[in-house]
């Protein structure tokens, strides 16, 4: 393993405040690789789990913060139930996408959809209180540019009554509607 000398790393501020953020010691990871070797979607990915860690471990901001892993990890912690550092991994990802839209950094390729869905979940739960998965995924769909995919799926779910057309709001959409104001407004002041 190489050793990481503290004049090469990039950018201190960066790995700080990531550790702060996500409440994650990650100068703790010593790169084993469990981490990468449980994880279900790694295939995907152009970094592999631990190589992510060593980025942030070097202070490598933009190239952590534009890299496809971090929007396509399923957030299952396979890897921080693996990590014998105690280090919650899909904590560190979950953060770096949030310091990554905080950037305005727009994720590349495939990775767009993934937040376009996210945004879609949100607003869906923010309206209604709850998911609505009709229009949830009709208005990805049509956004992505495919306005028929799935539709067998859709329609056979539809007729076992496992998909509704309308959706009923919950008591306690003040409530909810309340944590997105407060959400935002944190979003705001960082």
């Amino acid at each position: 393993m190489e050793t990481i000398r503290l004049n090469e790393i990039e950018d201190r501020d960066f790995i700080e405040r990531l550790s702060r953020e996500s409440g994650q010691a990650v100068e703790n990871c010593y790169q084993c690789g469990k981490c990468t070797a449980g994880c279900p979607v790694s295939f995907a990915y152009d970094f592999m789990p631990h190589q992510v860690m060593r980025l942030v471990q070097m202070g490598l901001k933009e190239e952590v913060l534009r890299c496809q892993s971090i929007w396509l990890c399923a957030s299952c912690v396979t890897c921080t139930v693996r990590c014998p550092r105690n280090i919650d991994v899909a904590m560190v990802m979950d953060t770096l996408r949030i310091m990554a839209r905080q950037k305005g950094i727009v994720p590349p390729g495939r990775s767009r959809n993934v937040v376009l869905f996210n945004n879609n979940f949100l607003k869906s739960i923010q309206k209604y209180g709850r998911l609505f998965e009709l229009a949830t995924m009709a208005i990805f769909n049509l956004k992505t540019g495919h306005p028929f995919r799935e539709t067998d799926t859709g329609l056979t779910m539809l007729r076992r009554g496992k998909l509704k057309l309308w959706v009923t709001k919950p008591r306690g959409l003040e409530e909810v509607n309340r944590i997105f104001e407060k959400v935002h407004q944190t979003e705001k002041e960082v």
